[in-house]
């Protein structure tokens, strides 16, 4: 597994041994990234991070700040090393060892994420949870959860409508964001 572009292009990620972790795949993030446009200078938040590989992706491709959350030990532990094998400076990033549902009320990033990604057991309602409990949120954040055909999260979760779906052979992200008031 390897960061597809940026700074850390084509460097080697390690993932956390056993099936618990499941990694999002370079094709994945390519086609995500490629989705988002420019993250340059924006606050990510990688929400149940595992390797931590779309939260590096997003550093490498210019993310200010990137907070990682999990609570698995020995998925933080792994994308502990990633970011020091990377070189990611220490003041880039935020670990946050702790449930996600715990952890979210109590963030505090740098500036309001851009950028949020879940990707959660798929077989759990933690995806919706989650989207529902999101906080510090950019006025444009887009909130992009991984999925598979059989957990596809609703059309709404909480504030957010979902805007976009894209299949990536078994995975799919479906692409949220808050409506626009028309008269806003």
């Amino acid at each position: 597994m390897r960061i597809v572009s940026g700074t850390y292009g084509g460097r080697v990620l390690r993932a956390p041994a056993g099936a618990q972790t499941r990694p999002t795949s370079e094709k994945v993030r390519e086609a995500l990234f490629g989705i988002l446009g420019s993250v340059e200078g924006d606050c990510v938040l990688d929400l149940f991070a595992g390797s931590g590989a779309v939260g590096i992706e997003a550093l490498s491709r210019g993310a200010a700040h990137v907070t990682f959350v999990d609570s698995a030990k020995p998925a933080l532990a792994v994308t502990r090393q990633n970011l020091a094998t990377m070189g990611v400076p220490a003041g880039h990033f935020t670990l946050v060892e702790r449930d996600a549902l715990a952890a979210l009320p109590r963030l505090a990033p740098p500036a309001p994420f851009r950028f949020v990604f879940i990707d959660p057991p798929y077989a759990s309602d933690l995806a919706v949870r989650a989207g529902a409990a999101l906080t510090n949120l950019a006025e444009d954040a887009i909130v992009a959860i991984e999925h598979d055909r059989r957990n596809a999260p609703p059309d709404a979760v909480g504030s957010l409508v979902q805007t976009d779906q894209r299949r990536y052979g078994d995975t799919f992200i479906s692409f949220y964001r808050r409506p626009h008031d028309p008269l806003g």
